[in-house]
């Protein structure tokens, strides 16, 4: 189906705004009314950039309290609509958005309001125009999309059809499957929104907290499979508003909205792009760093050696057991860059993985970053980390190690060393990428996403989201700040599962590593909380371990200082344990912001 999208979806300019919706591949546009009337360019003007764009204008609105009226006020209101109409006539737009009334004028009466939408669909179609009337979910007298349908139905005129919010159906609660009882000839437009489930007044939760179709708690798809068996047949637009859209670049914003449409059509059987190639685990994170002498200490000092390096690049091959992290010094990074780069995630079809990221507007990889490197598949998420597709010791796929020789370095045998694996990354993502980056992960890798948890910084509130497979073998932690703040603030990690996570803390300290240290305070809350064995927990308090438990198990994990911006994680999942240890993490937040004020770092 064709595809649209709202400008008030996209900040920037009115053209800004078009030139981005036509890149990222829509096929039209909902011009809002403020974008026109605080645009240098005619209607004329608007109407030639789109179509040089290839766009077309899908939608002029919104057109706010025109039925129900006394008299006097609906004469004024036809007055207003001539003008517009006009405006509309220049713009090359036939179909106008009218919202139910919140006038106070507006009366309780719904032969009125049917008779002069009538009246105004008359007018309307002596332009050439059609009236789609739409129910706000906070409108006076009509609030539900039933109940405009009563009204357009009532008023029986071929110039006036109903437009379908899904933001106003479902924030309200209203059962979708009546639609399927509208002629799809008489619904003239259907706008797409998802939004959080959040209990507030509905005004300031459309107004604000509106996202696109996959990134909220709507079910947008069985709302839009009513729609589809009701037979309409007209373009899929997206309506949202949203503060952090408002403060994004449009550029990657249209494309974040295009991939929800994208995916909302996979959903109800429109399209069928390759299907996801789940991965089957990570085979390797890859940090870059100035200075790769902090870092391999670190390395060092947790056990792992240095294995490889990388036969034309910087690069060396850090391992224990079947954990891998690669050390990157080939390219400029600030005093305190070592970040999280690049994560290779083991795929049972690296080529399709490929084929569906790049269907779903993924930025595809050049394919040879060198000569003579393994050919490998890799895109780019909406943060800037790579995601390679590998296939280890697959016979007939390129194998990434092939691209290093090995370098003798002494250490435990891969895979067979107390259980050595990544068990879970940690990105930080820019502040107006979050909701982008659940949906990118969950529709491109085919990752199953977890709710959303708010963690209390000591200097802020973090949001975070953890997207894995069903069987955790891939497990991803998204997080951001609550604010536009330098997304730098916060560190990445990588988290090391082990089957004795005591041993290994022992066994770092004993190598000359610093482990994070956590205040007394906690392991009094903690003894209050749950009974231990005998020096259970004094052990835990030596070593800076943090512990939880769920209806599945327990988990016990510590952490290391931070190099630049990346710290390392261990940890001990016993009896199926599913989480992340979330209710400690306000205690190593504050724990970190401790170290660094006190190092200076």
């Amino acid at each position: 189906m064709r595809t649209s999208i709202a400008t008030v979806c996209l900040s920037g300019s009115l053209t800004e705004k078009l030139t981005a919706a036509s890149r990222a591949g829509f096929d039209g546009v909902e011009i809002f009314e403020n974008d026109l009337l605080a645009s240098p360019l005619t209607p004329e003007e608007i109407r030639a950039r789109c179509a040089d764009l290839g766009l077309t204008i899908d939608l002029y609105q919104p057109m706010r309290d025109v039925e129900a009226l006394p008299e006097e006020e609906f004469a004024r209101a036809l007055r207003r609509a001539r003008h517009k109409f006009e405006t509309m006539r220049r713009l090359g737009a036939d179909t106008v958005l009218v919202c139910s009334s919140v006038s106070p004028h507006a009366l309780d009466d719904d032969a009125l309001a049917a008779e002069q939408l009538g009246r105004l669909a008359g007018l309307a179609q002596d332009h050439g125009i059609r009236v789609a009337y739409e129910a706000l979910a906070w409108g006076r007298h009509i609030s539900t999309y039933d109940h405009a349908w009563r009204v357009v139905e009532a008023a029986d005129h071929p110039a006036l059809g109903t437009c379908l919010d899904s933001f106003h159906i479902l924030s309200r609660g209203s059962d979708p499957k009546g639609i399927e009882d509208i002629p799809g000839e008489k619904i003239f437009f259907l706008q797409l929104a998802d939004a959080p489930l959040l209990a507030m007044d509905v005004l300031q939760w459309s107004r604000h907290y509106r996202c696109f179709p996959g990134q909220g708690g709507f079910d947008i798809a069985g709302l839009l499979r009513h729609v589809l068996r009701a037979g309409y047949d007209g373009p899929l637009s997206l309506e949202v508003f949203n503060d952090v859209f408002r403060q994004s670049e449009a550029g990657p914003t249209a494309v974040d909205a295009r991939r929800s449409l994208l995916v909302l059509q996979e959903q109800v059987g429109l399209v069928a792009p390759p299907a996801p190639a789940v991965p089957t685990g990570v085979a390797f994170a890859e940090l870059v760093t100035p200075d790769s002498a902090p870092v391999s200490a670190v390395l060092g000092a947790l056990g792992f050696a240095r294995r490889a390096r990388h036969r034309g690049k910087p690069v060396d091959l850090w391992q224990r057991g079947d954990a891998r992290v690669l050390v990157n010094t080939g390219r400029a990074e600030r005093r305190d860059g070592t970040r999280l780069a690049t994560i290779g995630l083991e795929s049972p079809d690296p080529a399709g993985a490929a084929r569906r990221a790049e269907t779903l507007l993924a930025p595809v990889l050049p394919r040879r970053r060198s000569h003579g490197d393994a050919l490998l598949e890799a895109v780019a998420a909406p943060d800037g980390t790579e995601l390679f597709f590998c296939a280890t010791e697959r016979p007939g796929l390129p194998d990434w190690r092939a691209d290093f020789e090995n370098v003798g370095g002494a250490g435990p045998d891969a895979g067979d060393d107390g259980g050595w694996r990544i068990d879970h990354l940690s990105l930080t993502q820019p502040w107006h990428q979050f909701d982008e980056a659940a949906l990118f992960h969950r529709a491109v890798l085919g990752l199953r996403s977890q709710g959303s948890v708010d963690v209390a910084d000591p200097y802020g509130l973090l949001r975070s989201r953890a997207v894995s497979t069903d069987d955790g073998a891939v497990r991803i932690v998204l997080t951001v700040g609550a604010a536009p703040v330098d997304d730098t603030a916060h560190a990445q990690h990588i988290a090391l599962a082990t089957d004795d996570v005591v041993a290994a803390a022992r066994d770092h300290r004993a190598a000359g590593g610093e482990l994070l240290p956590i205040p007394a305070n906690y392991y009094d809350d903690l003894a209050a909380r749950y009974e231990f064995a005998d020096g259970e927990l004094e052990t835990y308090r030596e070593l800076g371990i943090l512990y939880d438990r769920d209806e599945h198990g327990t988990f016990r994990h510590c952490y290391t200082l931070t190099v630049g911006r990346v710290f390392f994680e261990l940890v001990q999942r016993d009896g199926g344990y599913r989480g992340y240890g979330a209710p400690n993490a306000p205690v190593r937040l504050a724990a970190q912001h401790a170290v660094r004020g006190f190092t200076g770092a």
